[in-house]
């Protein structure tokens, strides 16, 4: 028997599922080209569930539901929320793109992204290896079609494929190191692995087998070196509606798979994974940033630059616990939450240019496309250049504090060690802010290509000024949004 307690932590999920089988049922009727019944249907459902993820976080209880295989906690609730916001904004900047390239024939976009976002809903809320696992795969299987929208095209084709690859080996390796978890506790449950592992009773060789299978299958989600083969590859060739939607709200998610399994099931662990994400750090931090200076296509710019910021994100993550200390680690958690928020919110408004620029026939991904952007559009030039200053962490852009919560993070532990990875990250940050800086000058010194203005539907052109907005207003007041993270994460630790 189900109790009360279950349902009411699934209410957003079961309100997803039903109304997306519904959306998809209703479309079949749809007959208008930029099938705005089910574009509208969509987002009054979003903002629906966006809302109720937003009051069970405001009450910050935590609910354990369906024999505590599902976890409604602040961190998760708020971490939903935002994703559900997310994959709003990215329905609203992709529809006119969308429609432009024959990609609305049907209402496979809007049923789908509601589908993956059902699937970073179970990640989030999984409490269970198995229930993770499972919101993983309908995400992944979502995230598959979605590349492969456009099936006459040979480019997305190709993108669809890659990340198939991707996707499956990621799948493998996270499900192996499950399994060798399991193996090792004789559990599935997340607290019940904390308890056996914090037993001592287990050898270390064996989790450590796990452990490393299980930080390699998130390493290929966060798509962080060396496993960030094709995931240049995949931004570009996915129609850049999609690219915003696999490269946005799934960090969230991702984020929050990475905080479930390794901290609060693997804490006792910390040392050995905390080893490990240092490496995938650095990493990422110097091929993410040096490989992106070479770049003359934005999308693909944009994806070296998201594997530098998730190499950013893991420095957080591995600063949480000092000699068995865990006295900095809702400090450095917070950290991170706090970064991947800002980074998914500047994402959709730097794509949402890119976006708004491409026309029918014509893609406007590379960094010339932009030159001159500024006497065309001054708006969108603006737009633009706050998501790269704030991307480049130069305040007072919430990129900015986005970086010195992480390195401040870092530096707390008063630890040589973490104070040299601290000035190192930081060199890679002023190496970074060429590449961004590059495309500022292309947009404001250099003679535009074309003198036609841009033009945009007016939902796009009110959401694109408030993303803007707030990646500034965020980065001048960011104590707020600073102390959800931080009360979310200590919530999280204290249960």
């Amino acid at each position: 028997m189900i109790d009360k307690l279950s349902w009411i932590s699934a209410y957003p999920e079961i309100i997803l599922l039903v109304m997306g089988c519904v959306i998809a049922l209703a479309d079949l009727g749809v007959k208008t080209p930029r099938r705005t019944l089910t574009y509208v249907l969509t987002l009054l459902t979003l903002a629906v569930v966006a809302l109720l993820q937003a009051s069970y976080a405001s009450s910050a209880s935590t609910i354990y539901g369906f024999g505590n295989m599902v976890v409604s906690d602040q961190m998760g609730n708020w971490l939903k929320c935002f994703a559900t916001v997310a994959v709003m904004v990215t329905l609203v900047y992709g529809r006119p793109y969308a429609a432009d390239r024959s990609m609305l024939r049907g209402g496979e976009l809007f049923s789908l992204a509601m589908f993956s976002l059902l699937g970073m809903f179970v990640m989030i809320s999984g409490n269970n290896f198995l229930v993770i696992y499972l919101g993983l795969e309908l995400l992944t299987l979502s995230s598959y079609a979605l590349v492969a929208l456009r099936r006459d095209d040979a480019t997305s084709t190709e993108a669809a494929m890659k990340y198939f690859v991707l996707g499956a080996l990621a799948s493998g390796f996270l499900l192996y190191g499950m399994s060798m978890m399991y193996g090792a506790t004789g559990s599935l449950d997340i607290n019940a692995v904390f308890k056996a592992i914090n037993s001592g009773q287990i050898r270390h060789q064996v989790l450590i087998f796990g452990l490393v299978f299980i930080v390699a299958g998130l390493a290929f989600k966060l798509g962080v070196v060396p496993f960030h083969m094709w995931i240049p590859d995949v931004y570009q060739g996915a129609p850049t509606a999609v690219t915003l939607m696999i490269g946005g709200a799934p960090k969230l998610a991702a984020f929050a798979i990475m905080i479930r399994l390794l901290v609060e099931g693997m804490l006792p662990l910390a040392i050995d994974w905390q080893q490990m994400l240092l490496v995938l750090s650095a990493g990422s931090l110097i091929i993410g940033n040096l490989a992106a200076i070479a770049q003359t296509n934005l999308k693909r710019m944009l994806a070296f630059s998201t594997i530098s910021q998730m190499g950013f994100v893991l420095l957080g993550m591995m600063s949480g616990v000092v000699n068995g200390n865990i006295n900095s680690a809702a400090n450095a958690y917070s950290s991170s939450m706090f970064y991947v928020i800002t980074y998914v919110l500047t994402t959709l408004a730097s794509f949402g240019v890119i976006l708004l620029l491409a026309r029918e026939g014509f893609e406007s991904e590379e960094i010339s496309d932009f030159a001159g952007l500024n006497q065309r559009s001054p708006l969108y030039a603006a737009v633009m250049a706050v998501c790269l200053f704030s991307l480049a962490g130069i305040p007072p852009m919430v990129g900015f504090y986005a970086k010195l919560s992480v390195l401040q993070a870092l530096v707390a532990l008063g630890q040589v060690f973490h104070l040299s990875v601290a000035v190192f990250a930081v060199v890679m940050s002023l190496i970074g802010a060429f590449y961004y800086l590059r495309v500022v000058k292309v947009m404001y010194f250099d003679a535009p290509i074309t003198a036609s203005t841009v033009s945009a539907p007016l939902d796009v052109r009110v959401v694109l000024s408030i993303n803007g907005a707030l990646v500034l207003i965020l980065g001048l007041f960011p104590a707020s949004l600073m102390q959800l993270c931080a009360n979310a994460v200590v919530q999280m630790l204290g249960t």
